[in-house]
């Protein structure tokens, strides 16, 4: 039985935004999570605090979206404190999938307590397109193999498949 999508809960204080993260973080709702901090980037926010107490895993083209925006929004000299992505309470099992990706410094890992007197909002689902999907999984994979050359072993026949998806895909559009 496929898990449900995690519930996306975000709040914003001053330039900072807070996005609780409850559930198994996956490629459905990372259309979602991207399209909240692009749209909280276009409002001035400049700090996001990804809390991930209530997130026990998070699938590959999440941790690639992830690491795609870790990557857009850093300065590349940027020392770890002045990360614009910060994680809150990783649990270890998704702290070391973060790591063995090759994208951990892209973040500041921050162990404490969670934000609770913030006014949090459920995040709307967008309701993706199947193609949308597909190319978000894609670009998502081929960041973390441009990021780390180790992932290529790992992701190249994913990139491959999802690939060929948005090429069929795009000829039945037509």
């Amino acid at each position: 039985m496929p898990s449900p999508s995690p519930t996306l809960l975000a709040a914003r204080v001053g330039d900072t935004v807070c996005v609780k993260i409850s559930g198994r973080a996956n490629f459905a709702s990372s259309v979602d999570f991207k399209r909240l901090v692009h749209e909280s980037r276009e409002h001035g926010a400049q700090r996001f605090i990804v809390d991930l107490a209530a997130c026990p895993i998070m699938d590959s083209t999440f941790l690639g979206v992830l690491a795609s925006l870790g990557t857009k929004l850093s300065a590349d000299d940027s020392p770890p404190e002045h990360r614009p992505i910060e994680l809150l309470n990783p649990s270890p099992k998704v702290a070391d999938l973060i790591d063995n990706l090759g994208v951990l410094d892209l973040f500041r890992v921050v162990r404490g307590s969670s934000p609770e007197n913030l006014c949090f909002a459920a995040v709307e689902s967008a309701c993706a397109s199947k193609l949308e999907m597909s190319r978000n999984c894609l670009e998502a994979h081929q960041m973390l193999m441009e990021l780390h050359p180790e992932n290529v072993a790992k992701f190249k026949d994913v990139a491959k498949f999802f690939a060929e998806d948005i090429a069929k895909q795009e000829q039945t559009t037509q």
